[in-house]
């Protein structure tokens, strides 16, 4: 039997990456929610690759910020999935909003936890829940 770990987290750029406060703020999201990560694994690349996963399974051609993958069954507490936030878009994304890059790149995590739980984003009042649970945990979750 294969050994799970709960969070996995991989950066496949050489850009820094403070792994440590990620996992946290991933794993405090969960919990808050009710959740418990089983198999999460986190995969911070670039905009290349995010964009080819985007054209593989969403049929979208155009690098984002987060996809998310939940393989667990909506009403389970035990997260099982994979999220790819892109570091190049994140880092876009900070100077178009005029805010600092680590923020932004809790903010996107904090979205992609979201997501993990079955959170979505494609309505206005989505995206408006949304972007409260995201300003709420990363005011309240011990980021730093």
């Amino acid at each position: 039997m294969a050994l799970l770990m709960p969070l996995q987290i991989f950066n496949t750029t050489r850009k820094p990456l403070p792994e440590a406060l990620l996992g946290r703020l991933v794993e405090g999201v969960l919990a808050a929610e009710g959740f418990t990560p089983v198999d999460v694994v986190a995969v911070y690349c670039g905009k290349k690759m995010i964009r080819s996963i985007n054209r593989e399974f969403l049929q979208h051609d155009y690098a984002t910020d987060t996809i998310t993958f939940r393989y667990s069954d909506a009403s389970e507490a035990g997260i099982e999935g994979e999220f790819y936030i892109s570091l190049d878009v994140v880092e876009e994304n900070a100077r178009r909003f005029g805010t600092d890059g680590l923020q932004e790149l809790l903010r996107v995590s904090v979205h992609s936890a979201l997501h993990l739980i079955g959170y979505d984003d494609r309505t206005e009042e989505e995206r408006r829940l949304m972007q409260e649970k995201e300003e709420y945990y990363l005011a309240r979750l011990p980021v730093r």
